[in-house]
């Protein structure tokens, strides 16, 4: 029997566990299969290992891992897929196979657009709009983020839109700030790419709270999990039990097939 098992990534925050919990469940009433379950990577129960059981228990036999992610990164390459490895051999009855993150996508820019929208900000020509991401090790996040600044510039005839990140690899968001009093943009849009108000937003908030610079800097709400974030989630969900069943039937007749197709085919860009 198929299942779905969602991976969020976890927090400290209970909010932030609860609105991650609110998003899965709204997305599970647009998936057509009964076994839907839903675990965190790190920082939070039920584990992935949990997760799995929960599936198991209820007759799965086929388990589509779903990355409640916005980039591909370790998070989605290694982590999950690591965590996933022993618990075959604990359920090898199970077969698993894994889903995309979110990736680029057009409906995820609309709602950084409208984000901005909401702020009731007016956007002018000598605005700018700062994204700022998690971050990762991972130079694939540096070049989607990238990606992702530039179609919002493109799509919406945004002037400048920079990018920064509060850790990892690529421009750091503490220089951003140390370095405002020589930008000349009057008005700064800080859009958080991030899916809940957790720790994160609380020091974004706090480190422009202690800037002292001469431009007006709007905190707009972070990406957070509006319709358009969901619709990417249910698509992303549709597309690995499709992928879930290719590799089904690839055992049937075939007799096999190997992690690192599955995985392969799960981290593949997802670009709309």
């Amino acid at each position: 029997m198929q299942a779905v098992l969602y991976v969020a990534h976890g927090t400290r925050v209970a909010a932030g566990i609860e609105e991650a919990r609110a998003f899965v469940e709204r997305a599970k009433k647009r998936i057509r299969l009964p076994i839907q379950e839903m675990c965190f990577l790190e920082l939070a129960e039920p584990t992935i290992e949990q997760g799995v059981a929960n599936c198991v228990a209820q007759g799965a036999t086929s388990i589509a891992i779903v990355p409640i992610l916005l980039l591909t990164a370790n998070h989605a390459k290694e982590d999950i897929p690591d965590a996933i490895e022993p618990l075959k051999a604990r359920f090898p009855h199970v077969r698993f196979s894994y889903g995309k993150p979110f990736g680029i996508d057009r409906r995820l820019i609309l709602q950084l657009f409208q984000r901005i929208q909401e702020s009731h900000e007016k956007l002018t020509e000598d605005s700018e709009v700062l994204l700022i991401g998690r971050g990762s090790s991972d130079p694939a996040v540096l070049r989607d983020f990238t990606e992702i600044a530039t179609r919002l510039k493109l799509f919406f005839g945004v002037r400048n839109v920079n990018i920064a990140f509060l850790y990892g690899n690529g421009p750091k968001f503490e220089d951003y700030v140390a370095n405002l009093q020589q930008n000349r943009a009057k008005k700064i849009f800080i859009v958080p790419y991030l899916l809940f108000q957790g720790l994160l937003r609380k020091h974004i908030e706090k480190t422009i709270a202690e800037a002292e610079v001469e431009q007006q800097l709007v905190i707009c709400e972070s990406l957070g999990y509006g319709n358009k974030v969901l619709d990417v989630l249910v698509e992303r969900t549709n597309e690995a039990v499709v992928n879930a069943t290719n590799i089904n039937n690839e055992v049937i007749i075939h007799g096999f097939t190997s992690r690192k197709q599955s995985i392969y085919r799960a981290t593949g860009e997802a670009i709309k």
